[in-house]
């Protein structure tokens, strides 16, 4: 009788080990805010493109277990942060709160570039240098450990965190929450460099505070600048939040892609592959969707679309427009369609990227180097304001599912 009782347990907690806690409107969820955050025209693809690079030299230095080297990742220009989505995060108590932007393709925590870090009761010094690139911008700093409250039930103690001394690409906003794979943290610290420090998801699964090593994110098309439009949710995902099933893709085993949230996606437009099956990754900190370069040319022939030189982005005449036809991503099994729409930049913000108003131009952009590297596109804001995604550490998997904004005619 025993044995059998202890048997039921196990499977129990195996069975919730290996699948989602659904959260129904679940406490433990965080608003996101979204920004437009643009200096100068080009801002925008300059910016995912240098971001592309610094995570592809990343990736293969950890890969090759060697130092990555700073100067290479930091000989394109710096530029401010473009479109991003911002936490309101405490540190310290009593906690003083700071924006971060939120960042799957980064794990460390940070605050400082803006508002300044505060020592209270429950902050320490480890007596480390902390120092991270991420080719849209780089902070240098010294790493604490201290209270961290996400929001009200989601309060970590002792997480680490660095304070910047300088920082360079974080106009507007304070730091970094990262939320990517905790490997990305090692080679970080100084002077231990093989280190790796747990990230804010690892510790409110550790202390307890959540039940599931995972996390739900949702965002939604906007054709405003700001709006409080995205929500986290720890340990579980909100169903209210996506329509139907969630399916769920294995970690890509290709370098350097590995190293981040990758998977294994091939894309296609109108039926028609444009880029065969290969390694890639969902990245938050990504505002565009970026296709190697052999792809984004077909899908430019496909189109039709011109580049414009005033924004760096494809561009479509209204009758171009008018035969768009729907984007393809297959992966896991499943395809995900951005409908003609939603491959659009948002018209009404094409000035604030030294856009033209009325102009149609296009989210699928060129990541600056051919397939076959290992990292041959990004899902970044332009995938992920179309579908709800969940990224899970305890299964190495991450999950698409559609949402009442997939077929949004918003743009």
């Amino acid at each position: 009788m025993f044995s059998a009782t202890l048997l039921t347990i196990l499977l129990l907690a195996l069975s919730v080990a290996a699948n989602p806690v659904l959260v129904n409107r679940s406490p433990v969820t965080l608003p996101l805010s979204r920004r437009l955050n643009l200096t100068s025209v080009h801002n925008l693809v300059r910016h995912d493109q240098n971001r592309a690079k610094a995570l592809k030299l990343k990736g293969a230095a950890k890969a090759a277990r060697t130092p990555l080297s700073e100067a290479a990742v930091v000989s394109s220009q710096v530029d401010n942060q473009a479109v991003t989505y911002v936490a309101s995060v405490g540190v310290g108590s009593p906690a003083t709160q700071f924006d971060l932007i939120v960042d799957t393709g980064s794990s460390n925590t940070w605050v400082g570039a803006g508002q300044a870090f505060k020592r209270t009761s429950t902050s320490s010094a480890t007596g480390e240098l902390v120092s991270v690139t991420y080719g849209s911008g780089s902070f240098t700093g010294t790493e604490f450990t201290d209270q961290v409250t996400i929001a009200p039930g989601l309060v970590i103690s002792k997480q680490s965190i660095g304070v910047a001394a300088t920082s360079q690409g974080f106009d507007g906003v304070d730091g970094i929450i990262g939320i990517g794979p905790v490997d990305l943290t090692e080679g970080t610290l100084i002077p231990a460099l093989f280190s790796t420090i747990p990230t804010v998801t690892d510790n409110l699964f550790s202390q307890g505070t959540i039940s599931a090593h995972e996390i739900g994110v949702s965002f939604e098309p906007s054709i405003t600048g700001n709006d409080l439009n995205g929500e986290i949710t720890w340990g579980g995902t909100d169903a209210t939040k996506f329509v139907g099933s969630i399916t769920f893709i294995p970690l890509t085993t290709t370098s350097p892609a590995n190293e981040f949230w990758g998977i294994d996606q091939s894309v296609s437009y109108a039926g028609q592959t444009i880029l065969a099956t290969t390694a890639g990754i969902v990245d938050t900190g990504t505002t565009l969707i970026l296709l190697a370069s052999d792809g984004l040319a077909a899908y430019q022939t496909a189109t039709g679309a011109v580049l414009d030189n005033n924004t760096g982005l494809l561009m479509l005449t209204a009758a171009q427009f008018g035969n768009l036809q729907n984007l393809e991503f297959n992966t896991g099994g499943t395809t995900f369609i951005l409908t003609p729409n939603a491959q659009l930049w948002p018209r009404a913000l094409n000035t604030d990227i030294g856009g033209i108003a009325g102009n149609i131009y296009l989210v699928t952009s060129d990541l600056g180097t051919e397939s076959g590297e290992g990292l041959d596109f990004i899902n970044g804001f332009g995938f992920l304001e179309r579908f709800y995604s969940v990224f899970d550490t305890a299964n190495k998997r991450v999950g698409f599912a559609t949402t009442p904004f997939t077929d949004a005619t918003s743009n």
